[in-house]
């Protein structure tokens, strides 16, 4: 008989995620009603929204019944709305709690919340039970269970009912010891765009963890009608985005501008979409370039987009629809630096070389190095802040580009002087190309970041550091 009268309240237990909810019940002479799961009232009370999509119902005839135990990969709300159960849950997912044991009863003034990876267990103890879970992902015959025999010695489960005297399926008896369980790894995170200067730098970064996956375009096509079903999207916590058009000034063009807008805002579209209906964390590389560089002051997370060229507006677009996405991070960042052809090689190359050249030294902002980058990303998925923008770039006294070739200049050895400084609309006034407009004051503020625990490495140490490596 269901307790009435309750308030409801969580009981946390020893096995981390899974919580005991105690559920308000109202009853008369014609029986009883109850929430029995109420999305506003239980995330207000600290539950993750699961996002359930399936709702499934287990009949149980006599009392005894007993099943499990099953390790899904997903997460489970299970309650019960006839009768009532011993329920026993082993955490089986890789880390420090591994085997942990919690047994409770079940009835349907009381429910649980059960997180992926944690071993499901139940005994009947009325008949007529009806057992009842919400998931959220749907049944499929890739999804990899694991599973623990109902008589494993070490989780010790003490059944009100001995498995000898139960209605026990052959298959559960058959189920292997705790010993011999592969723990169940955490949800993984997937790199589209790894075959960029900042995909390179990410996979420095996670130093080939066997959680990271890696996609280049041959590997996962964004543009693709299929992409839904390019990956079991369940298994993963987070896509990072790290594949973005970026060549500013051919964007100008007919045929750059489709292309940017394709990668830029299309392609970033098909993930926001994958990452919300998978309920994963959306990792978005956004650039200084959404805004006009009109400010007197460094640029906050809040400042409104006013974009100058075609890729600052595909920028600032594919920003809009990221911050749609429940669980995002845009990470802002400026003037970026990493493997290959970029500003500071080049100016390194030109100085080797006996070039004296013209630099801008009207367009002020930070360097932003590719491990700093990656390094920020790996923080804000590890420590998971707030969602929302935050801006990454080297710290330290902004400097305009000229101001960091003349740099580049006396760090290989060679005389600052010979860099000479020019304003932007003098730098290409002689060309015939079509150039985009540029935002003079690319600074952009860094305090939110340094709020979460993260500090970038000074421009100029990363400057130094780079050409040291690069010699």
């Amino acid at each position: 008989m269901a307790e009435f009268g309750k308030q409801l309240r969580t009981i946390e237990t020893p096995i981390p995620g899974l919580v005991v909810w105690e559920l308000p019940v109202h009853g008369d002479n014609r029986g009883w009603f109850k929430e029995n799961w109420q999305r506003a009232k239980m995330t207000a009370l600290g539950l993750e929204d699961f996002g359930p999509v399936q709702n499934n119902i287990s009949f149980n005839d006599a009392v005894g019944t007993t099943r499990g135990i099953h390790a899904e990969p997903w997460d489970k709300w299970v309650s019960i709305a006839t009768g009532r159960i011993f329920g026993a849950w082993v955490d089986l997912r890789e880390g420090p709690t591994f085997g942990a044991v919690f047994t409770t009863e079940l009835d349907p003034s009381r429910a649980i919340f059960v997180p992926r990876g944690v071993g499901n267990a139940y005994q009947t103890l009325e008949p007529d039970t009806a057992y009842t879970y919400l998931v959220n992902d749907h049944w499929s015959p890739d999804a990899q269970y694991t599973f623990l025999n109902l008589a494993d010695e070490t989780a010790d489960v003490p059944w009100p009912i001995a498995l000898s005297d139960a209605e026990v399926s052959e298959k559960d008896l058959a189920h292997p010891r705790l010993a011999e369980v592969t723990p169940v790894p955490p949800k993984k995170i997937l790199v589209v765009g790894a075959g960029g200067q900042l995909g390179t730098a990410l996979r420095a970064e996670f130093g080939g963890s066997d959680r990271v996956e890696f996609a280049g375009r041959a590997e996962l096509d964004l543009t693709s009608p299929e992409l839904d079903g390019a990956r079991r999207w369940g298994d993963y916590a987070a896509i990072v985005n790290a594949a973005a058009y970026t060549a500013v000034d051919l964007a100008e063009t007919p045929e750059g501008r489709r292309d940017a807008w394709a990668a830029n805002v299309a392609g970033v579209a098909a993930l926001a979409r994958v990452a919300t209906a998978h309920r994963i964390t959306l990792v978005h590389v956004s650039s200084d370039y959404v805004f006009d560089g009109t400010l007197e002051r460094p640029y906050r997370e809040s400042d409104p987009f006013s974009p100058l060229g075609v890729y600052g507006q595909t920028k600032a677009a594919g920003d809009a629809i990221v911050s749609t996405v429940p669980g995002h991070y845009v990470v802002r960042t400026s003037w970026v630096i990493g493997e290959g052809k970029n500003f500071v090689s080049t100016m390194a190359s030109l100085a080797d070389r006996g070039i004296d050249p013209k630099v801008v030294s009207d367009q002020i902002g930070r360097l932003t190095f590719t491990d700093d980058l990656a390094r920020g990303i790996r923080h804000l998925l590890e420590t998971r802040p707030a969602y929302g923008v935050y801006n990454l770039s080297g710290s330290g006294e902004p400097m305009s580009w000229a101001d960091i070739a003349r740099r580049v200049f006396s760090l290989t050895g060679h005389d600052p002087a010979r860099v000479s400084s020019v304003s932007t609309d003098d730098y290409f006034r002689d060309t015939t190309a079509l150039v985009a407009p540029r935002p003079r004051n690319s600074v952009l503020e860094l305090a939110k970041l340094e709020d979460t625990g993260f500090t970038t490495t000074p421009m100029v140490d990363s400057l130094t550091n780079y050409l040291t490596a690069e010699q």
